[in-house]
């Protein structure tokens, strides 16, 4: 028996508060707005120790985010990841994908391959 596997995901367009539509210069001044906030070199002293703590995680994920965003190729590798979130896929033996959206999921019962001519059942529990 083979699991559907879902791994939840950052929003990368959310920690930068951008849209996914955004252009990557729009996606530029944003990045560089936030990080002049949450800089850890930024924050004031008299701040306790866990916002501090908390800034530099953001600063992290802001960080982490530019990186993905900011380059074309991953940025489109990404988008087609966010795309398949609302999804589901398992690997065929062939090597293609069986896919299915989970709007689907709940009425679809056979799922093909999208390379070879193999089908799966699609079984629901409860």
């Amino acid at each position: 028996m083979m699991a559907f596997e879902q791994i939840p995901k950052k929003d990368w367009y959310s920690i930068l508060g951008a849209d996914p539509s955004a252009s990557v210069s729009d996606l530029k001044q944003k990045y560089q707005k936030l990080v002049l906030m949450y800089h850890p070199d930024k924050q004031s002293a008299d701040v306790p120790a866990g916002t501090v703590e908390e800034c530099i995680q953001k600063f992290i994920e802001i960080d982490q985010a530019w990186k993905i965003l900011g380059n074309e190729e991953t940025k489109k590798e990404y988008d087609l990841q966010r795309h398949d979130d609302h999804s589901f896929s398992l690997s065929c033996r062939c090597g293609g994908k069986y896919s299915v959206s989970k709007d689907e999921a709940e009425e679809v019962t056979l799922i093909s391959c999208d390379t070879c001519s193999l089908i799966i059942e699609l079984l629901h529990y409860g």
